[in-house]
């Protein structure tokens, strides 16, 4: 009897978590620039909105630090890694220091090896998570969509940059709805999720 995840987001239950968003990707990942864009924007929403910011860089000395563009001000931390998914120790203890966290929205790269291992591992300890589907990419697109499938059947919740903004201030009268609104007046890009692959 699988009870259906809801999937509500407030600020205060929430961590972001940004998955590897480097330089070497760049000419790899398809859409990069697209995700890239997306990225930023739900950075600047994490800050807007006051939510903690998990960074991670795979093996940052031979694939480069996190790409320019993404704005890491105020990231609660940035951590190299060597393992694929993002749950370190000193992740966990981050998210230790995060009272009554709940959920985790996730995104960077690669959706179907880092990504998905870092989900897998969240909702195996009881967390509830959400994947930016806009802002991850692969290399492959096959690799991309089997994954958010395989993702979106154990429970974990796919979803996109406007809809986790616009859930996480939840009312026009939020303080900080104009300032979110100005983030999402134009659409993000499509990053490939609508083409015939």
């Amino acid at each position: 009897f699988q009870i259906t995840t809801l999937g509500n987001l407030t600020p205060s239950s929430t961590v972001f978590f940004c998955c590897d968003m480097q330089e070497r990707f760049r000419p790899a990942i398809k859409y990069f620039g697209d995700i890239i864009s997306v990225g930023q924007r739900l950075l600047q929403g994490a800050r807007l909105l006051g939510i903690p910011v998990i960074v991670t860089e795979q093996y940052p000395k031979g694939l480069g630090s996190t790409v320019q563009e993404i704005d890491l001000t105020g990231a609660k931390l940035v951590l190299p890694k060597t393992k694929f998914s993002m749950v370190l120790p000193e992740v966990e203890a981050a998210l230790a220091e995060v009272p009554g966290v709940r959920s985790v929205v996730l995104f960077g790269v690669e959706t179907h090896v880092c990504i998905q291992q870092t989900a897998l591992e969240l909702i195996g300890r009881g967390l509830e998570v959400h994947i930016v589907a806009d802002a991850t990419s692969s290399r492959s697109m096959m690799d991309r969509m089997f994954a958010l499938e395989r993702l979106a059947r154990t429970g974990i919740i796919v979803t996109t940059s406007e809809a986790i903004l616009l859930q996480l201030v939840a009312d026009k009268e939020h303080p900080k709805f104009k300032e979110i609104q100005n983030l999402i007046k134009a659409s993000a890009p499509e990053s490939g999720l609508l083409s015939k692959v």
